[in-house]
């Protein structure tokens, strides 16, 4: 059965840095999609970061390009998301999520399989 776990959540200053960690269980990730996506309170979720399973293409948000590094341990079907310099804007629910397509994309309505999240929280 395949299953989620997100961590790494947790309360930082202006300018820290934070690494999550999306485990993924049950499922073998050959030619998959793994991305991060974030909801901040009131706000619709959107896509922050994607690794492709395959060679490892990565693509990432405006918003956090050069600041957030995607990375991923095939071994241990472990994705990281590296996250440097953070900001107030930054705060939200982290979450994980695989589809397998060959299609690269962001939009969260594209992925079919889901972790809880994980808390960020960046204070000023």
């Amino acid at each position: 059965q395949l299953r989620i776990v997100e961590s790494g959540g947790d309360l930082v200053r202006l300018g820290g840095s934070l690494r999550l960690s999306c485990a993924v269980s049950g499922v073998t990730l050959d030619n998959a999609q793994i991305g991060w996506f974030r909801q901040a309170p009131g706000k619709e979720r959107e896509g922050v970061s994607m690794i492709t399973t395959g060679d490892g293409t990565t693509i990432y948000a405006d918003s956090v390009n050069g600041r957030f590094t995607i990375s991923r341990n095939g071994t241990k079907n472990t994705v990281y998301l590296q996250m440097n310099s953070l900001k107030p804007e930054d705060t939200a629910v982290y979450y994980c999520a695989v589809r397998w397509t060959s299609i690269m994309t962001l939009n969260p309505m594209h992925y079919n399989y889901w972790g809880q999240g994980t808390q960020v929280t960046v204070s000023s």
